[in-house]
């Protein structure tokens, strides 16, 4: 087994277990339930995945300071990967569930060779921010302290984007709907969201079917497809066609929701994580289609 094939399984493995313990779990106390269901849902890996290899050079470690303080951190670790290009754009980096930063090093390094400079975070609670178990509201939160400093470090408005993968998608899609919203300022130029899903519940359901009210049981919604409609900057949608996890159908749901300007990029045999390797220059191709202005170091 590749390692890729051994994190999209356990990747699958927490969904289905988050909707087994919903068939199985409901006497639990309220509390008790959500609380369950939040680490079954982000599933940490402590430590740094065995495959890590060291910080790539170039990257500046930085603490990024939080006020809120739900979840009991007062930082958050991040990576800042400026590009040897000038003028670059810059593109804010959310991950999804179990493993931090050293398991992300891959896509990372492909943003990067993409034309980004790149700032990546942890969530508290993953990684070496520190934190107690994550939830919604302070991975929400996160993105939001994690914007104020890409807007510190990349102060040209044209050349914001955000970027999320899996799980980190719908953290994406939170964050810019409330920058189109007016909640968050300043504005982002454009979203990329990459083998996502329409919300919590679905993914659950796709990972082992069930007849339960999944969606209205959890506590945790991470509720895309309600939101999406609400972005007013331009979308990039990727997903592998091959995606055993969180099917295909739920980016292609997302693009129907969404509004112009919107664009669909199916990697055809891509799974969960592959998609940006296996479909490289298809990827350049779309962002510069999808957004005015990009111009991809990758070959045409």
């Amino acid at each position: 087994m590749t390692v890729r094939t051994f994190i999209a399984r356990r990747r699958g493995l927490s969904l289905g277990l988050l909707a087994v313990f919903f068939a199985v779990g409901l006497p639990y106390g309220c509390s008790r339930l959500a609380y369950k269901e939040r680490e079954l849902l982000f599933n940490i890996q402590p430590g740094t995945a065995s495959w890590f290899s060291g910080v790539p050079a170039g990257v500046r470690e930085m603490r990024i300071p939080v006020s809120d303080g739900l979840a009991g951190s007062d930082y958050l670790h991040a990576w800042w990967w400026p590009s040897s290009r000038a003028n670059a754009p810059t593109i804010l980096y959310l991950h999804g569930t179990r493993w931090n930063l050293t398991a992300q090093v891959g896509r990372i390094t492909q943003l990067r060779d993409l034309g980004f400079s790149v700032l990546a975070i942890d969530y508290r609670g993953f990684g070496d921010s520190p934190g107690g178990l994550p939830s919604e509201r302070s991975v929400y939160q996160d993105a939001d302290t994690a914007w104020k400093r890409l807007v510190q470090l990349q102060p040209d408005a044209r050349k914001r984007y955000i970027y999320g993968h899996s799980l980190g998608g719908a953290v994406a899609v939170d964050l810019a709907e409330r920058l189109a919203s007016g909640k968050e300022a300043p504005k982002a130029a454009g979203l990329i969201i990459e083998s996502t899903f329409t919300d919590l519940g679905d993914a659950a359901r796709a990972a082992i079917p069930t007849s339960l009210p999944v969606s209205w049981i959890l506590s945790e919604k991470f509720n895309s497809i309600d939101k999406i409609n609400q972005i007013d900057i331009p979308l990039l949608i990727v997903h592998g066609t091959d995606d055993p996890y969180v099917p295909s159908r739920f980016s292609k749901a997302l693009y129907e929701a969404a509004a112009q300007p919107k664009q669909l990029l199916l990697i055809k045999g891509g799974n969960h994580i592959n998609s940006m390797t296996l479909g490289s220059r298809e990827y350049a191709k779309a962002l510069r289609q999808a957004f005015e202005g990009f111009a991809s170091p990758v070959a045409r």
